[in-house]
């Protein structure tokens, strides 16, 4: 695919929060892009360095993340195509945490003075890129709350109407079915779990029959009741369609 393709994921992210006019859509389709191929695994950006350019998820899941002092990791958040998930760094020079690939992953690279110019030039524009901090700002707040308070179950849950209410909004589920290339290992890592006891909870909520997990593909199959489990409400997700309706 070439780069029109993924500057078209990057306009219909942005439009699920923020109303664009036809003229701000061609300009954010002709900024420049550089892609480049991660395999699984592979630092985009590390902690403490410096860069100029924004990246763009142009195909796969990329995490942020932190590595604690026994060598634990914490995923902080999940980014999937048409995220920008270090649009801050054209004002926070130096990262504070890494930017990896969970799967093989499309990154597209913009060089921060395009971002730049672009924002000064037409003020919608820029307020959808503050817009986008403030929603993931909302989810980190989400995910505290989950990691903090919530039981394994509810966080497990609430991970799998986030994932697949995103992915809907993006173009890339029918709202019932979608991709889930995540391990149990990093799903463990996104929680704050163990990895035995994320089975366990995983399994339970499979023989209640609210979801089923098999091949990388999530489908909902009891959405009302995994709601209630996740005590989940899309609210804080700002979408402009209530695209989380099964």
């Amino acid at each position: 695919m070439d780069k029109d393709h993924y500057l078209e994921r990057l306009v219909r992210k942005l439009e699920t929060n923020s109303p664009l006019q036809s003229e701000e859509r061609d300009q954010l389709l002709r900024l420049p892009l550089v892609l480049k191929q991660f395999e699984a695994g592979h630092d985009i950006v590390s902690e403490g360095e410096r860069t100029k350019n924004c990246c763009l998820v142009a195909e796969g899941l990329v995490c942020r993340y932190k590595i604690v002092g026994d060598g634990q990791r914490q995923i902080l958040s999940l980014h999937l195509p048409g995220d920008i998930p270090d649009i801050h760094s054209l004002l926070i020079e130096q990262m504070d945490h890494n930017l990896g690939t969970l799967t093989a992953a499309t990154v597209g690279f913009i060089p921060h003075e395009a971002v730049r110019i672009l924002t000064r030039s037409y003020y919608r524009i820029a307020e959808a890129f503050w817009r986008e901090t403030l929603v993931e700002a909302a989810i980190y707040r989400e995910w505290m709350v989950g990691i903090g308070r919530r039981s394994a179950p509810s966080r497990i849950a609430h991970l799998f109407c986030e994932f697949i209410t995103k992915m809907t909004a993006i173009g890339l589920s029918d709202g019932k079915t979608c991709e889930l290339p995540l391990t149990q290992p990093e799903i463990a890592d996104a929680l704050g779990l163990s990895t035995v006891h994320m089975n366990k909870k995983l399994r339970e909520i499979r023989q209640a029959g609210l979801v089923r997990v098999r091949s990388n593909k999530l489908t909902i199959l009891d959405w009302k009741g995994l709601c209630q489990l996740a005590e989940f409400d899309p609210d804080y997700l700002h979408l402009r369609e209530a695209s989380s309706k099964k």
